[in-house]
Protein backbone atom coordinates (compact mmCIF):
# COMPACT_ATOMS: atom_id res chain seq x y z
CA UNK A 1 0.00 0.00 0.00
CA UNK A 2 1.53 3.22 -1.07
CA UNK A 3 1.51 6.22 0.92
CA UNK A 4 1.02 10.09 -0.30
CA UNK A 5 1.93 13.09 1.90
CA UNK A 6 -1.49 14.80 1.35
CA UNK A 7 -3.16 17.89 3.21
CA UNK A 8 -1.60 17.33 6.98
CA UNK A 9 -0.64 13.94 7.52
CA UNK A 10 -0.15 10.77 5.31
CA UNK A 11 -3.22 9.31 2.88
CA UNK A 12 -3.16 5.36 1.92
CA UNK A 13 -3.28 5.61 -1.83
CA UNK A 14 -5.36 3.02 -3.82
CA UNK A 15 -4.47 0.67 -6.29
CA UNK A 16 -6.49 -0.44 -9.52
CA UNK A 17 -7.36 -4.15 -8.22
CA UNK A 18 -9.09 -4.46 -11.61
CA UNK A 19 -12.66 -4.49 -9.66
CA UNK A 20 -14.06 -1.86 -12.33
CA UNK A 21 -12.89 -3.28 -15.22
CA UNK A 22 -15.72 -5.50 -16.77
CA UNK A 23 -17.69 -1.35 -16.18
CA UNK A 24 -16.91 -0.08 -19.67
CA UNK A 25 -19.65 -0.35 -22.02
CA UNK A 26 -22.12 -2.04 -19.48
CA UNK A 27 -25.69 -1.63 -19.80
CA UNK A 28 -26.91 -0.22 -16.52
CA UNK A 29 -29.97 -2.11 -15.42
CA UNK A 30 -33.03 -0.58 -14.50
CA UNK A 31 -33.31 0.24 -11.02
CA UNK A 32 -35.27 3.18 -9.40
CA UNK A 33 -32.52 4.78 -6.68
CA UNK A 34 -34.03 7.81 -4.01
CA UNK A 35 -32.82 10.65 -4.74
CA UNK A 36 -32.38 13.84 -2.13
CA UNK A 37 -34.84 16.12 -3.87
CA UNK A 38 -37.58 13.17 -3.26
CA UNK A 39 -37.73 11.63 -6.54
CA UNK A 40 -36.59 7.97 -7.87
CA UNK A 41 -33.53 8.37 -10.39
CA UNK A 42 -33.03 5.29 -12.63
CA UNK A 43 -29.50 5.67 -14.47
CA UNK A 44 -30.64 3.43 -17.45
CA UNK A 45 -32.38 6.16 -18.58
CA UNK A 46 -31.26 9.82 -19.69
CA UNK A 47 -28.69 11.36 -21.53
CA UNK A 48 -25.57 12.04 -20.47
CA UNK A 49 -24.64 11.23 -16.92
CA UNK A 50 -22.06 11.28 -14.27
CA UNK A 51 -22.17 9.09 -11.06
CA UNK A 52 -19.49 10.09 -8.49
CA UNK A 53 -19.90 7.13 -6.26
CA UNK A 54 -18.17 7.47 -2.74
CA UNK A 55 -17.59 6.03 0.58
CA UNK A 56 -19.73 8.14 3.15
CA UNK A 57 -19.91 11.52 4.18
CA UNK A 58 -19.25 11.69 7.72
CA UNK A 59 -21.34 13.81 10.23
CA UNK A 60 -20.48 17.54 11.67
CA UNK A 61 -20.50 16.12 15.15
CA UNK A 62 -18.43 13.03 15.81
CA UNK A 63 -16.28 12.96 12.45
CA UNK A 64 -14.76 10.40 10.58
CA UNK A 65 -14.69 7.06 11.68
CA UNK A 66 -11.63 5.79 13.84
CA UNK A 67 -8.93 4.58 11.41
CA UNK A 68 -10.84 6.34 8.24
CA UNK A 69 -7.78 8.13 6.74
CA UNK A 70 -5.55 4.71 6.78
CA UNK A 71 -8.56 3.03 4.36
CA UNK A 72 -7.11 4.06 0.69
CA UNK A 73 -9.35 6.08 -0.82
CA UNK A 74 -11.56 6.32 1.51
CA UNK A 75 -10.71 10.39 2.38
CA UNK A 76 -12.83 13.12 0.95
CA UNK A 77 -16.26 12.59 0.15
CA UNK A 78 -17.44 16.19 1.35
CA UNK A 79 -14.46 17.60 -1.02
CA UNK A 80 -15.42 15.39 -3.96
CA UNK A 81 -19.01 16.58 -3.53
CA UNK A 82 -17.93 20.75 -2.81
CA UNK A 83 -15.78 20.34 -6.21
CA UNK A 84 -18.47 18.89 -8.40
CA UNK A 85 -20.44 21.37 -6.88
CA UNK A 86 -18.21 23.79 -8.15
CA UNK A 87 -18.10 22.73 -11.64
CA UNK A 88 -21.80 21.83 -12.48
CA UNK A 89 -22.20 25.00 -14.60
CA UNK A 90 -18.91 23.80 -16.72
CA UNK A 91 -20.21 20.03 -16.43
CA UNK A 92 -23.43 21.47 -18.12
CA UNK A 93 -21.62 23.22 -20.34
CA UNK A 94 -20.06 20.12 -21.96
CA UNK A 95 -23.14 17.95 -22.25
CA UNK A 96 -24.15 16.75 -19.08
CA UNK A 97 -27.41 16.22 -18.58
CA UNK A 98 -27.36 14.45 -15.34
CA UNK A 99 -24.96 14.95 -12.54
CA UNK A 100 -25.26 12.58 -8.83
CA UNK A 101 -23.50 11.38 -6.12
CA UNK A 102 -24.39 8.04 -5.00
CA UNK A 103 -23.80 6.41 -2.00
CA UNK A 104 -24.97 3.55 0.41
CA UNK A 105 -26.19 5.82 3.15
CA UNK A 106 -29.41 6.61 3.69
CA UNK A 107 -31.63 9.66 1.78
CA UNK A 108 -32.47 11.51 5.48
CA UNK A 109 -28.96 11.09 5.91
CA UNK A 110 -27.63 12.37 2.62
CA UNK A 111 -30.19 15.47 2.54
CA UNK A 112 -28.81 16.75 5.52
CA UNK A 113 -25.22 16.74 3.34
CA UNK A 114 -27.02 17.96 0.50
CA UNK A 115 -28.42 20.95 2.01
CA UNK A 116 -25.40 21.90 4.08
CA UNK A 117 -23.07 21.82 1.28
CA UNK A 118 -25.36 23.37 -0.86
CA UNK A 119 -25.37 20.83 -4.00
CA UNK A 120 -27.41 21.87 -6.64
CA UNK A 121 -28.00 18.08 -8.02
CA UNK A 122 -28.90 15.35 -5.84
CA UNK A 123 -27.39 12.62 -3.90
CA UNK A 124 -28.72 8.93 -4.90
CA UNK A 125 -29.02 6.22 -1.79
CA UNK A 126 -28.28 2.80 -2.76
CA UNK A 127 -29.08 1.64 0.92
CA UNK A 128 -30.06 -1.94 -0.24
CA UNK A 129 -27.08 -2.13 -2.42
CA UNK A 130 -29.24 -3.16 -5.49
CA UNK A 131 -26.94 -1.29 -7.62
CA UNK A 132 -24.00 -1.75 -6.40
CA UNK A 133 -24.69 -5.33 -6.82
CA UNK A 134 -26.02 -5.35 -10.07
CA UNK A 135 -23.10 -2.96 -11.36
CA UNK A 136 -20.59 -5.18 -9.40
CA UNK A 137 -19.03 -2.67 -7.88
CA UNK A 138 -16.16 -2.57 -5.50
CA UNK A 139 -17.14 -2.47 -1.96
CA UNK A 140 -15.24 -2.57 1.24
CA UNK A 141 -16.33 -3.45 5.48
CA UNK A 142 -15.86 -0.85 8.13
CA UNK A 143 -17.46 -0.21 11.30
CA UNK A 144 -20.43 -3.11 10.85
CA UNK A 145 -21.07 -0.80 6.95
CA UNK A 146 -20.49 -1.90 3.63
CA UNK A 147 -19.27 0.82 1.63
CA UNK A 148 -18.73 1.72 -1.98
CA UNK A 149 -15.26 1.90 -3.27
CA UNK A 150 -14.87 5.98 -4.67
CA UNK A 151 -15.23 6.08 -8.73
CA UNK A 152 -17.08 7.83 -10.84
CA UNK A 153 -18.92 6.69 -13.80
CA UNK A 154 -19.84 8.37 -17.06
CA UNK A 155 -22.90 7.14 -18.62
CA UNK A 156 -24.45 7.42 -21.91
CA UNK A 157 -27.91 6.76 -22.68
CA UNK A 158 -27.72 4.06 -20.05
CA UNK A 159 -24.55 2.61 -20.94
CA UNK A 160 -21.12 3.13 -19.12
CA UNK A 161 -18.80 5.00 -21.69
CA UNK A 162 -15.56 5.87 -18.60
CA UNK A 163 -14.96 4.81 -15.38
CA UNK A 164 -12.72 6.47 -13.24
CA UNK A 165 -11.07 4.22 -10.57
CA UNK A 166 -9.08 4.29 -8.32
CA UNK A 167 -10.19 8.09 -7.47
CA UNK A 168 -7.02 9.33 -5.07
CA UNK A 169 -7.25 13.15 -4.67
CA UNK A 170 -11.05 13.45 -4.95
CA UNK A 171 -10.88 17.21 -4.66
CA UNK A 172 -9.72 16.65 -8.04
CA UNK A 173 -12.20 13.66 -9.70
CA UNK A 174 -14.29 16.78 -10.97
CA UNK A 175 -11.69 18.56 -12.79
CA UNK A 176 -10.37 15.19 -14.36
CA UNK A 177 -13.94 14.23 -15.46
CA UNK A 178 -14.43 18.04 -17.03
CA UNK A 179 -11.15 17.53 -18.86
CA UNK A 180 -11.91 14.41 -20.06
CA UNK A 181 -15.45 14.95 -21.06
CA UNK A 182 -13.80 18.31 -22.67
CA UNK A 183 -11.58 16.00 -24.95
CA UNK A 184 -14.53 13.32 -25.82
CA UNK A 185 -16.42 16.33 -27.70
CA UNK A 186 -13.09 17.26 -29.42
Amino acid sequence: MAEKEFGSGHLAMPEDDGKTAHLSGLQIPSIGLAATDGSTVNLAEGGLTVVYVYPRTSPVIGGALEGWDAIPGARGCTPQSCAFRNYFTELEGVGVERLFGLSTQATDYQKEVAERLHLPFPLLSDSSLAFCCALELPLFEVGGMTLIKRLTLIIDNGRVEHVFYPVFQPERNASDVMAWLSSRNT
